[in-house]
Formats: structure tokens, sequence, C-alpha cells
């Protein structure tokens, strides 16, 4: 599944001021519910955190990927946020993160669910990817920067 088959244009948030990783997840569960009415953001919001509780969704390089299956979600949807200032958000290599790309899935998409988040990690993995992101100055170059990268 490619970026631009989850991300919207208005999914794209850049320099977002976080402050903590609560906060930033209610920033972008609110977010996701204005974007998607038939979400509810206080339902989004406890997912994430719900999933955050079972260990920390940061996968390291200043990357977070918070992530849900929600039952009134009837298509994978996402947020990509660019943060002002990095956050402390407990990541497997204890760097504080600037990049965070919200997930949401249908409940019953399990293995979709897993591909996506493995194409996700493999993406972030690549510093090329990582320093384009963190190189965009809007809204709209970050939404470009997501989709348009070609791994070289």
């Amino acid at each position: 599944m490619l970026i631009s088959d989850l991300l919207a244009p208005s999914g794209a948030l850049c320099a977002l001021e976080g402050g903590s990783k609560k906060r930033i997840l209610e920033i972008a569960s609110q977010q996701i519910a204005e974007l998607h009415p038939e979400l509810e953001a206080e339902a989004i919001f406890t997912g994430l955190i719900n999933r955050e509780r079972l260990g920390s969704t940061g996968i390291g390089e200043g990357v977070a990927i918070p992530h849900c299956r929600l039952d009134e979600c009837q298509q994978a949807t996402a947020l990509l946020i660019q943060l002002n200032e990095p956050i402390d958000f407990d990541a497997i290599d204890s760097n504080p993160v600037d990049l965070l790309f919200i997930l949401l899935v249908p409940s019953e998409a399990c293995d979709q669910h897993l591909q996506t988040l493995g194409t996700l990690a493999e993406l972030f993995s690549q510093a090329a990817f990582r320093n384009r992101l963190r190189d965009a100055e809007t809204a709209q170059a970050l939404y470009t920067a997501a989709t348009e990268f070609r791994p070289s």
C-alpha cells in the first residue's frame, strides 16, 4: 500500500507544537475526527493510547508510528505529523520523536494492518525519506515529500 492510498493532503501537519506524547495523540485524534466525521476523537484517542500501553510505537531515528484498529473505521486512514520540536515517545532507541505517522485501520483488517506497518517501518528506516520529511516547511511540502518519495 502506498502512502498516497492512506494519506489525504489535509492529513499532513507541518511544524506542529507537540509538548508530550499524550498531547500529540489528542491533537492527532481530533484532527482525524475532523477529517473523518464517522470517527469520534475520543475513540481514536482511546485506541491509540491503549496500543501505546502495550509498548511504544516509537521505532527509532526520531520516528513513531502510532496505530490501532477501530470498529468504526471503514478504510485505512492516516495522519502525518512533523513536530516543531522533538518529544519523548519512549522510542526503542530512547531518542525523541519529531515525525509521526498515525495509522487507523478497520478492526477486521489484521493482515492489511501488519503489511502496512511493515511497509511504513521500511520506508521510515531510510534516512533520505526522513530527511525529506524534516526539510518540509509547509503541510503541502510535507505531503508531497511523503507521497512522491522514490527510494534510490
